[in-house]
Parts: structure tokens; sequence; C-alpha cells
């Protein structure tokens, strides 16, 4: 019996955006000079571990589970740098011994940004993974690969995409069309695969810089693909993943396809509280502990709380 043929009772799936997950090198290819100790954020090689290891602490959290723990089966993170950040994270942080494996994508994105996947080797075997390339339009910068990762859980195939759209830096209805590119991306593979096994499971997840509201994701959702994510909140207060002046927003967001629609089980936002801090522009609220307010540096975790969403095998 494979790997992947253990018996599952609960699959625990986490979307984390890692705010600016970067190491200390500069990269001649990239506009990533800020991040390094000459940079303005003086960002240094004691900041970066400390990063690395809240970003661990915040995974390892994740897997509580009212008194039982385990380690998280797969994590999709968004704002990670490249291979050698996602080898500390794995191999040399608070999360060593849980002995994660990981892809990642080499992006275009002009800062150096992509999107990786952490997976449990007992949990999933891997058998592929490759990039999608979603081509600029007019006007639009190089944007972050669409991930795909496709393997073996629970005796079944199980597809994985991580999406990390554009940011609405430049204004919404500027940068709409952006985001609803990197759709038209995803849906012309999850289209194909769905086309061929129409009970193909598949997880969709990331920072999509939209809300269920918003056309891009309103596009995906007509593309066989449930959003189980769209009004998760926390237990400690948090009604989003992400707060901006003072609104909460679900901006990162998990879609499943219906063959794993039955096995879904609950989605939630995961609040706890060393993960947030008092919210100046709301009153007696909180709001996830950054990073770096402005250039000022907040020792903080990320600017989005994690997204869990579990499942019965």
């Amino acid at each position: 019996m494979g790997i992947a043929t253990l018996l599952l009772s609960v699959f625990t799936f986490v979307e984390l955006n890692c705010e600016n997950l970067f190491d200390c090198q500069h990269d001649s290819l990239k506009q990533d000079v800020e991040w390094t100790v000459e940079g303005e954020r003086h960002w240094t090689k004691k900041r970066y571990w400390k990063k690395i290891n809240n970003i661990a602490k915040t995974i390892v959290a994740t897997g509580t589970n009212g008194n039982e723990w385990q380690v998280p089966d797969m994590i999709a993170m968004t704002e990670v740098e490249n291979d050698s950040v996602m080898r500390d994270l794995c191999r040399r942080s608070l999360l060593k011994k849980a002995r994660y494996e990981y892809v990642i994508t080499n992006s275009p994105d002009v800062r150096g940004i992509d999107v990786a996947l952490l997976y449990n080797p007992l949990s999933f075997q891997l058998l592929n993974s490759y990039p999608l390339r979603v081509e600029s339009l007019d006007g639009m910068r190089p944007t972050r690969d669409i991930l795909y990762v496709r393997g073996l859980c629970a005796d079944d195939t199980l597809h994985v995409f991580v999406v990390h759209s554009p940011s609405k830096f430049g204004g919404s209805s500027k940068t709409d069309p952006y985001r609803m590119q990197v759709a038209r991306r995803l849906c012309g593979a999850t289209d194909s695969i769905m086309n061929i096994n129409s009970k193909a499971r598949i997880i969709v997840a990331g920072d999509f810089n939209d809300t269920y509201k918003d056309a891009s994701l309103e596009f995906i959702s007509r593309h066989r693909l449930n959003n189980i994510s769209y009004n998760a909140t926390g237990s400690n207060g948090a009604r989003g993943t992400y707060k901006y002046k003072g609104t909460w927003e679900n901006i990162d967001n998990i879609f499943v396809s219906d063959s794993l629609r039955e096995h879904f089980v609950a989605s939630q936002v995961f609040d706890a509280p060393f993960l947030l801090i008092d919210d100046k522009d709301d009153n007696g609220e909180k709001k996830p502990r950054r990073n770096f307010n402005g250039l000022s540096w907040a020792d903080g975790f990320s600017d989005h709380l994690p997204l869990i969403a579990t499942f019965n095998f």
C-alpha cells in the first residue's frame, strides 16, 4: 500500500498570504532592494529569521482542532519570494519536524513574488506540478503564475491550484480586467480537467484580491467551482481574512469542485489572539498583526489571517 493510500479521517487545507516573505539577498533581475539590509526596510537576517519562525508558528497553530492537534495536510502560500525561503521554512524553522515537502513557481512578477504549496507526504503523494503563465493585458505588469499541482490523496487524484491575483493598486476599475484575466486562465485549466472527468477533485485557493461579489470570483463560481469560504469568520472577532481601513474582507478564498464539495466539513478564519492587534481605525476591535506598519518593523506575522478548510475522506 503506497503512502497516499493511507486512510484519512480529516484532511486539513490551509491558505495563507505570508505578507512579503523575502530573504535578505538582492536578485538583480527583480525589484527587491527594499528587502535587503541596505534597503529602506533594513531587512536584516535577524528580522528574516523571526519572520520565518512567525510564519512557521502560524502554520503549526492552524493544526489545533479542539483538544486535538495534527499537522495541516496542505498549505497554499502566497507572497513567498523563492525556493531558498521555502527551504528555510521547511528545513530550518519550527516546521522542520513536520517534514513538509513543497513546490513553488518562478514567476515573472517584477518584485519576485511567487506562490507555493506545502504538503504532508504522509497524506499527499505528488505526481506532477507546473506553472500556468498568465498573459499580460495592455498596461498590466507581469503577474504571478498560477501553480498547478496533481497528486494522490485518500486513493484518488487531487488537483490543486494556487492563485495570487493582481492587487487593486491604481483603482478597482483599472485593475478589474487584470484579475479577470487570471480567472480566465484558471478556469481554462479547471474546465479542461472537468471536461475529461466531471467528478475530478479540485481545490483552488489563494489571494484573489476580490470578494465573492466581484466579477472575477463570480466568473470562477460559474465554472463548476464552489466558493466554500466566502463567508468564513473567526472565533475571536475576525469577520474576514484581511482588514482595510477598519473593514474586514474575505479576499482569500478556497473553491472546490462538486465532487469535493461532498466531502467538505467546514471553513473558518484562524484568528488566534497572538495573530491580532488593536485596530485604531475600529474602536475596540482587532486587526491582523502584520510584519510592517509602513516602513516601521512591527515584528508581526502577516496582514492576512489564515483560512482553514476541513474535509472528510
